[in-house]
C-alpha cells in the first residue's frame, strides 16, 4: 500500500478553506467523459490558483461511473503537486482500500440523512452505512492512521425522493457516525432545497451535538440560494466550503438536483468581505478555459466570470 504523499503547508493559513469538488462531483454528473490528459491539465490549473483541497474522483466501478475509470491515476498525479490535500469519495470498504492504495490524503464517505436517498445512492440503509463507515475507519486505523475520514452527509436539508428530512434525524445520524470513529461530518444540500435560516439552524444543532467534528458545507445553487446559504453557514461557524469550478455538477441520484456553488463566485464573495481564501481569483477564472478544453460544449456558470471583477477589487479588502 502506498503511503499518502505528505505536502508542505502553504505559507499562511486562509480564513476559509475552499474545497474544489468539480473533478468528482462535477464530472460524475455529466454524460461526457473527460480524458485523463485533460483532467491532469485541469487539476494543474486548479492547483496553480492556490486552492488547497481538492476532491479528484470516486473509487467506484467503472461500469457505474465511466467518468471515474482513471481515478487512481488522477490521484497519483494530484498528490505529486505540493501543498494541498487530495481526497476521494469512497462508498464502501473496497473503494476505501483502493483509494488508500493510490495514496489519497483524505477519504470522503457519502452517508445520506434520507433513507430513500441512501437506498438509491449506495443501495444500503443508513444503519448499514454506519456499519460500513466503521469498517472503513478500522481499515484506516490499521493501514494509514494519518488519513482523515470525512462524512459528506447527503440530503441533510431535504430529499427529492423522500421529501422533508427531520433535523432530529440528521443530529442523530451525526452522533452515530462520530461514535463510529470519523474525523469530521459535513452537511450537504444535495437537492438544492436549503434556505439560509435552515442552514444556520441545522449547522448550529449539529455543532452543539458533535462539536469540532462539524465539517464542511456542501451547498447547491439549484434555486439561487447557494451563496446566501454559504454565508449562513459562515455565520454558524463553518470554515470549509465545497464548490465546483463553473458550477459543474450535481447529484445523479437526486432527480432535479443540479448546480453546485460556483467556486469563482464563492471566492469572490469571501474576498470581497475581507475573508482570506488563499485563492488567486484571476488564475481561478483562467482555469475555466482548461475545463472548457476538456468538456467542449458543456455549459459553465458563474456571475463573476461573466461580469468581471470590479475595478480595484484586491484593494477593497481590509489591511
Amino acid at each position: 500500500m502506498h503511503e499518502p504523499t505528505e505536502s508542505p503547508a502553504p505559507p499562511a493559513t486562509p480564513a476559509v478553506l475552499i474545497s474544489e469538488v468539480g473533478p468528482r462531483d462535477g464530472l460524475q454528473s455529466v454524460s461526457a467523459v473527460m480524458s485523463t490528459r485533460h483532467k491532469r491539465a485541469w487539476i494543474d490549473a486548479l492547483h496553480a490558483s492556490g486552492l488547497r483541497e481538492i476532491e479528484v474522483g470516486s473509487f467506484v466501478p467503472a461500469r457505474m461511473l465511466p467518468q471515474m475509470a482513471d481515478v487512481a491515476e488522477i490521484v497519483r498525479h494530484a498528490t505529486a503537486l505540493p501543498g494541498w490535500t487530495v481526497m476521494a469519495l469512497v462508498p464502501n470498504l473496497r473503494g476505501a482500500l483502493a483509494a488508500l492504495e493510490a495514496g489519497v490524503h483524505k477519504l470522503t464517505v457519502p452517508v445520506s440523512a434520507s433513507e430513500a436517498h441512501s437506498l438509491a445512492n449506495v443501495r444500503r440503509s443508513r444503519i448499514d452505512m454506519v456499519a460500513v463507515v466503521r469498517e472503513i475507519v478500522a481499515l484506516r486505523d490499521a493501514t494509514a492512521p494519518g488519513v482523515p475520514v470525512e462524512i459528506g452527509m447527503s440530503t441533510a436539508f431535504g430529499c427529492t425522493i423522500q421529501g422533508a428530512v427531520p433535523e432530529d434525524e440528521v443530529v442523530w445520524l451525526a452522533g452515530q457516525l462520530v461514535a463510529a470513529g470519523v474525523d469530521e461530518i459535513g452537511l450537504s444540500d444535495t437537492t438544492g432545497m436549503a434556505n439560509p435560516a435552515q442552514v444556520r439552524r441545522l449547522f448550529g444543532r449539529v455543532r452543539a451535538a458533535i462539536g469540532d467534528k462539524t465539517g464542511s458545507a456542501h451547498l447547491h445553487n439549484t434555486r439561487g440560494l447557494g451563496l446566501a446559504n454559504c454565508l449562513a453557514a459562515w455565520d454558524a461557524g463553518v470554515r470549509t466550503f465545497d464548490a465546483s469550478l463553473g458550477g459543474l455538477g450535481g447529484c445523479p441520484y437526486a432527480p432535479g438536483a443540479s448546480g453546485n456553488v460556483v467556486t469563482e463566485d464563492l471566492v469572490f464573495m469571501f474576498e470581497a468581505m475581507g475573508v482570506d481564501t488563499g485563492v488567486d481569483l484571476a488564475r481561478l477564472i483562467a482555469a475555466r478555459e482548461t475545463l472548457r478544453a476538456g468538456l467542449p460544449g458543456e455549459p459553465l456558470y458563474g456571475m463573476v466570470p461573466d461580469a468581471g471583477v470590479p475595478a480595484g477589487f484586491p484593494d477593497r479588502r481590509p489591511g
